[in-house]
């Protein structure tokens, strides 16, 4: 079966921080995967109802506010299971006030716990859609990003950006697992996989590669080569 002739994904932005949330589709069977619901969990449900899907499972790439808030929303619409690094669950179950508080954001209800945990190598699967879990610390503890192989697309949450990378001064950050994570990670993949990331347009392995100024110092610093 060629399955990227029956994928869909699109995007959105939503809440005030302008979160990428992601829906990967099967045109053939209507399922979906809703990636990093941030915010707004009707403006997504209608997203999904346009593209003809229903939404199966919720994969979160970390648990920083800006990018849970619509899961409770989704979550109790759909019954879709939420997954989640286990890394990352005292930051979703603790550490989401705060962060609400510290950012401005008028956010009060708490996020649910996950249905299950997504670790290295693992596959989230519906109606043979697959996206590849791949642990991407540093941003988080629990970080990872979804690679979709048979459509070359990689979801990257807040690891990778276009000419950037995420931020690791919140708590739990940490710059060296992150530089780690892209460069021996995300940029072995193919160079010409699409990557969408949690904010901001989308990118390519091979423009990082040659072009990101955060992966050209470290990997000078460091004597590597990718």
């Amino acid at each position: 079966m060629d399955f990227a002739n029956e994928l869909m994904v699109k995007g959105l932005i939503v809440g005030v921080f302008q979160e990428n949330c992601w829906i990967v589709g099967n045109k053939k069977t209507g399922e979906a995967i809703c990636i990093d619901p941030g915010d707004e969990p009707n403006k997504i449900l209608d997203l999904a109802k346009d593209m003809g899907v229903k939404i199966k499972f919720i994969a979160n790439s970390h648990a920083h506010v800006d990018h849970i808030m619509g899961v409770s929303g989704i979550h109790e619409k759909t019954g879709a299971d939420f997954l989640l690094n286990k890394n990352d669950l005292d930051l979703l179950q603790n550490g989401w006030k705060d962060s609400a508080k510290r950012l401005g954001i008028d956010f009060e209800q708490a996020p649910p716990d996950p249905t299950n945990y997504v670790s290295e190598g693992d596959n989230v699967e519906v109606s043979g859609l697959k996206l590849q879990v791949i642990e991407t610390p540093g941003h988080t503890p629990g970080s990872v990003s979804y690679f979709c192989e048979e459509a070359g697309v990689l979801f990257s949450g807040d690891t990778l950006f276009k000419g950037s990378i995420g931020r690791t001064d919140f708590p739990g950050g940490n710059f060296n697992l992150e530089m780690n994570s892209i460069c021996n990670k995300l940029l072995q993949l193919p160079e010409e996989t699409v990557v969408l990331p949690g904010h901001m347009e989308e990118t390519s392995i091979k423009f990082e590669k040659k072009f990101n100024p955060f992966v050209t110092e470290w990997m000078n610093q460091n004597g590597n080569n990718i």
